[in-house]
């Protein structure tokens, strides 16, 4: 019984257990299915919108799109009018120039014909000249012949004889009409030119300074020779080496030689061994130290020489580099004139002269002063003072009038009123005597050649130098030389000294012809 009920008992629990997962797999079946609808629904849903935005989107490319291809159509359209019309302007200028071509052409093709039309006829007219000049030269020839015959001469006897002719006459008449123009000038002039250079040599004197081609220092003693020369030799090297100048010790009594070209450097080695030696204490070191120290001192009173300078002649402006220059030219000397007085002294002359013709008295005592300021470096660079000078007032800022004053005052023909009067000044500054010295042979030697020079022309009896030089008068002979040649002989003379000699200032020719009548009363 109780095995019945258990049996019974699992047998309805069985069919409980089946029939309770057939129901739970019919409910979650339609649980499935009812979810399954709803993510149908909702998928549709979604498709739904995706193809409303899809579309939306759509639309609004399309549009973009028709915008776009419509802005680039307008553009387009413009650029293409803008084109068409460039081509049309062009296309117009192309016929005008085409135009204008067919009616240069057409020029061109009528003046040639013009042209032929002229060479034909310019071609007979040389047929008809060359045959006239035929007959002409026949015709010549026959009258050559004819005068050859009648006068006995050939024709080129004839020629000679009437070139020369024409020559003499050439040369008579020029020499005539030079001593007449020289005459007219001379009496309007001279008066005139006189009074100016008298009043300026009048207005202005200088002082001047012995040329030295060295320097001299005075020793206490003999002795102090040995010790300026140092063991083996080193003070002297170390003196040499450092100032560049070169120490003479030789048999002078109490005193050394300083030989050099450069005037400041050798101003230098003598200050520094004038206190070498009043110091006592001579060795390299020391040396070293006093040249430093007397460099700086000599620099010092360049820059002070040329600020002076400046000053006294009243001028204003000048480079810096210009004053020092200029007292550099305190230590340099030409035939034995210093040049910074004579720098001074022109300048003042250039004034005085200037104000006397009217024209700029600051510009002509600036040329003045500036004239010679090529000798402070013409040892240093080449080239002519006047070129070396020029250059320099160019590079620091002169003004052409001045430039050209200063590289023309040596000139035969200087170009402007300044270069003439710096030019002027110079002479005089330089020319009176006693402002130069020159060696007594190289003095003798330019008096020979004066007269050599002189003598050398024919016609010449003699010659003779005069006035230290600045003279030479010529005596020539009355019978081969009239008045007129010896005006054309004494500028031939002088211009064959201006090219074969040097010498300061300037030389007078005069040329002197006599003509004596001798009788005697019996």
């Amino acid at each position: 019984m109780g095995m019945s009920m258990l049996l019974l008992i699992v047998g309805c629990a069985i069919v409980f257990f089946v029939i309770g997962v057939a129901v739970g797999n019919v409910i979650r079946k339609k649980v499935v299915e009812a979810n399954l609808d709803a993510a149908a629904r909702n998928a549709e849903s979604i498709m739904e919108g995706a193809r409303k935005e899809a579309e939306n989107i759509k639309r609004e490319a399309t549009l973009q799109a028709k915008d776009i291809l419509y802005q680039s159509k307008q553009e387009f359209d413009k650029e293409v009018a803008e084109s068409r019309r460039e081509f049309q302007a062009l296309e117009k200028r192309l016929l005008a120039k085409e135009e204008n071509l067919d009616r240069k052409f057409e020029s061109i093709e009528r003046k040639e014909n013009e042209l032929n039309k002229r060479e034909r006829a310019l071609t007979n007219q040389e047929r008809r000249l060359q045959e006239l000049e035929r007959n002409a030269n026949a015709l010549v020839e026959e009258q050559r012949r004819k005068l050859e015959n009648i006068s006995g001469l050939s024709s080129e006897d004839a020629k000679k004889m009437l070139i020369e002719a024409l020559e003499n006459e050439a040369k008579h008449d020029a020499a005539r009409t030079l001593k007449r123009i020289e005459e007219d000038t001379r009496l309007e002039a001279e008066k005139k030119a006189k009074e100016i250079l008298a009043l300026a040599i009048q207005r202005y004197a200088g002082d001047y300074v012995a040329e030295r081609t060295v320097s001299v220092v005075t020793l206490p003693s003999d002795e102090m020779k040995g010790r300026i020369i140092g063991r083996e030799g080193r003070n002297i090297r170390a003196i040499e080496a450092i100032t560049g100048i070169d120490i003479i010790i030789d048999d002078t009594p109490e005193a050394v030689i300083l030989s050099g070209h450069n005037p400041v450097r050798r101003e230098i080695a003598k200050r520094a061994l004038e206190r070498l030696v009043s110091d006592g204490r001579i060795h390299p070191a020391r040396i070293e130290e006093v040249v430093s120290k007397v460099e700086k001192e000599v620099e010092k009173g360049i820059m002070e020489a040329g600020e002076r300078a400046v000053f006294d002649t009243g001028l204003h402006g000048i480079h810096p580099e210009l004053q020092r220059l200029i007292g550099r030219l305190k230590f340099r000397t030409s035939y034995a004139q210093n040049v910074y007085a004579h720098s001074l002294e022109v300048a003042f002359i250039c004034g005085i002269m200037a104000s006397e013709l009217g024209v700029s008295t600051k510009i002509a005592r600036r040329a003045g002063l500036l004239h010679d300021i090529g000798k402070a470096v013409d040892h240093e660079v080449e080239g002519p003072h006047a070129a070396i000078g020029a250059d320099l007032a160019k590079k620091y800022g002169e003004r052409q009038k001045i430039v050209a004053a200063i590289a023309q005052h040596h000139d035969d023909r200087p170009e402007s009123i300044f270069g003439i009067l710096v030019q002027a000044a110079d002479t005089l500054s330089a020319a009176r005597p006693g402002a130069r010295r020159e060696m007594y042979e190289s003095y003798i030697k330019r008096l020979e050649d004066l007269e050599h020079i002189a003598k050398a022309f024919k016609g010449v009896d003699k010659a003779y130098a005069l006035q230290a030089g600045r003279e030479v008068r010529v005596i020539v002979e009355s019978g081969s030389v009239d008045d007129n040649a010896a005006v054309v002989l004494s500028r031939d003379i002088a211009k064959k000294i201006e090219k074969e000699l040097s010498y300061p200032g300037q030389i007078k020719v005069t040329v002197i012809r006599e003509t004596r009548a001798v009788d005697y009363a019996k």
